[in-house]
């Protein structure tokens, strides 16, 4: 520990947990996408509220920039540490807090990993129903801090509803409850609202209140077999007016391929263009006949070439693997990665003009698509070829972007749909939102971090 800085953090938050080994410096400066090279000052893993204030305090007055950093499973490059930041790492304060059996709500620290929620909920009877691939990895502070969405969206919405309260420490130092759990509250702005989605940018979120729900119906997963791109929104209306749908995923032929390459087994003998999961309440006989029903309608139109349904707990997990486990199968091919979103209703039209322009830009790259297609979400991974540089993929997958943001900006969508703005999407944020907009983003920043050291160039500079 050479840096003085660093001696004067520890004197004004004596106790406090510092990494400052390269390899540490590497792991914690830097997220999923991989395209930053982290240069972090040091890590800092205070184990309470009261470090979190003392810290903050101290790079107040000395004028360091600091990174808040969860789980780090993020894609837009939202907890990067490239320029001699601080990281600020909540995955010391990791535990429930509270939990309350008449409001239904679970109070718990914000360096808690999703899946420890889900299963802390769980042991009171009840489920916290937001979900996603990295619920081991990520936590729920950085859920907040994105409104991350994930494959249940089509059923109980995304994280921001599903935050009651929450505690924040400003760059100032100050501790702020914001709305403290309730249900009705209409005394004002809701900075609850306002934090969730902010990308860390606005404050450091250190507790959560989440509401928790009775668990779903008994449940199927099927997967579907489809014969072209077209027909997708056709299967989900067939599926969605008949079910009371979970969940509803679509992947490629070429996400298959990785997939089973990285261990999960065939779901038919045959290969096919395209695939849906889809879990779906199926609790009695009525609702089983009704999912066959959807099902042999979408084959008599040929809308669906092939399909099975999962007979028991271990198969549906098998199902859901082909899905969940393309993001890691992909992983060493460093994907460049487009996540948009736009109305449901626009989806046909959209998904096939984004079908031709991808088609055309990236002939010579391999394309893995996958979406929430239930809630207008798409996802569109680049793989960089092994003898392709770095700069140049990037520069060519950037171009596309730029077309991608024109296409998104005709539909009124959204250049990221759930992992934020941060670094990679920041040049198209005047697609998303108009200039006002984006003025108005900024003075709220102005207002909460006027020194503009908390989480610094991330979303938009100033």
């Amino acid at each position: 520990m050479t840096d003085p800085r660093l001696d004067s953090l520890l004197h004004d938050c004596p106790g406090l947990r510092l990494k400052t080994d390269p390899a540490d410096l590497e792991h914690y400066g830097r997220d999923w996408t991989r395209r930053w090279t982290p240069a972090p000052l040091a890590i800092a893993l205070p184990g309470t509220v009261e470090e979190v204030q003392a810290i903050l305090r101290w790079a107040s007055a000395r004028n360091v920039a600091v990174v808040p950093s969860g789980g780090r499973t993020g894609l837009s490059g939202g907890a990067v540490a490239a320029h001699g930041e601080l990281v600020l790492s909540l995955e010391r304060m990791n535990k429930p807090l509270a939990f309350d059996a008449v409001d239904r709500t679970l109070t718990v620290q914000a360096g808690m990993p999703l899946e420890a929620v889900h299963n802390t909920a769980l042991e009171h009877g009840l489920i916290y129903p937001v979900d996603f691939a990295a619920r081991g990895s990520c936590s729920i502070g950085g859920n907040i801090a994105t409104n991350a969405g994930g494959i249940r969206v089509i059923r109980y919405g995304n994280t921001r509803e599903w935050i009651a309260g929450l505690t924040v420490v400003t760059m100032a130092g100050e501790r702020v409850e914001l709305n403290k759990g309730l249900i009705k509250n209409s005394s004002g702005y809701d900075f609850r609202q306002l934090l969730i989605g902010s990308e860390g940018t606005l404050g450091v979120i250190v507790e959560a209140t989440v509401k928790l729900t009775d668990p779903p119906p008994a449940s199927n997963v099927m997967l579907l077999a489809l014969p072209s791109f077209e027909v997708l929104m056709q299967v989900f209306a067939a599926f969605r007016e008949r079910l009371q749908l979970q969940a509803f995923e679509f992947f490629t032929d070429r996400a298959l391929e990785h997939v089973l390459a990285h261990g999960a087994q065939a779901p038919f003998d045959e290969v096919h263009p395209y695939y849906v999961v889809t879990e779906f309440a199926a609790g009695d006989e009525a609702q089983e006949a009704a999912a066959m029903a959807a099902f042999e309608d979408c084959m008599t139109h040929g809308w669906v070439s092939d399909g099975v349904v999962s007979q028991s707990d271990a198969q549906a997990a098998q199902l859901w693997r082909l899905r969940e486990g393309i993001t890691e199968a992909v992983a060493r091919y460093k994907p460049y990665k487009n996540d948009v979103s736009v109305r449901i209703s626009a989806m046909p039209a959209f998904l096939a003009e984004t079908q031709a322009l991808i088609g055309q830009a990236y002939p010579q790259f391999d394309v893995v698509w996958f979406g929430h297609i239930g809630d207008g979400n798409l996802h569109i991974n680049v793989l960089k070829p092994d003898d392709t540089a770095d700069a140049e993929f990037l520069t060519q997958c950037e171009h596309v972007t730029t077309l991608l943001a024109g296409v998104l900006s005709r539909f009124d969508g959204s250049i990221s749909a759930e992992h934020g703005i941060g670094l990679v999407k920041k040049g198209y944020l005047d697609s998303t939102r108009s200039a006002a907009e984006i003025a108005l983003m900024k003075a709220v920043k102005r207002a909460f971090d006027p020194q503009a050291l908390l989480n610094p160039g991330k979303v938009f500079d100033l």
